[in-house]
């Protein structure tokens, strides 16, 4: 269905190097309205905004527009398919993966503006507290 839409992406390789992974036309109006509906998702606080910042920051702004889309197109057919409600995994679903990856990336943050960090973890009668 992917491939139809136009949003599966190129599969060429030679010598086991992978080459330009354009993808094909397939049919404008589904993709230009899956697109659009991409672009609205990243602006959100969903889990698809969250997947657009992640690919946005590694590939850039249109492959992640269109990665989106593919994901929204596959959760569509998987809705239809299996007759049951969508299930957001909200917005934090990253970043709870891998908590100390998500620490680690921010600490490094903080460092490069000029902070000096040191990271402990939170007592749960301070965070119950809160």
């Amino acid at each position: 269905m992917a491939a139809w839409a136009g949003l599966a992406p190129g599969n060429y390789e030679s010598a086991g190097k992978r080459l330009s992974g354009k993808t094909r036309k397939g049919n404008q109006t589904l993709r230009s309205g899956l697109m659009q509906s991409a672009h609205v998702a990243s602006r959100s606080r969903t889990y698809l905004a969250a997947q657009y910042r992640r690919i946005a920051t590694r590939r850039g702004k249109k492959r992640a527009t269109m990665a989106v889309a593919h994901s929204i197109l596959v959760i569509a057919y998987y809705v239809i398919q299996r007759q049951e409600p969508y299930r957001e995994l909200g917005a934090q679903y990253f970043d709870q993966q891998r908590p100390e990856a998500t620490a680690r990336r921010l600490v490094k943050r903080l460092e490069t503006l000029g902070y000096q960090v040191s990271v402990q973890p939170q007592d749960a009668s301070a965070a119950a507290q809160r």
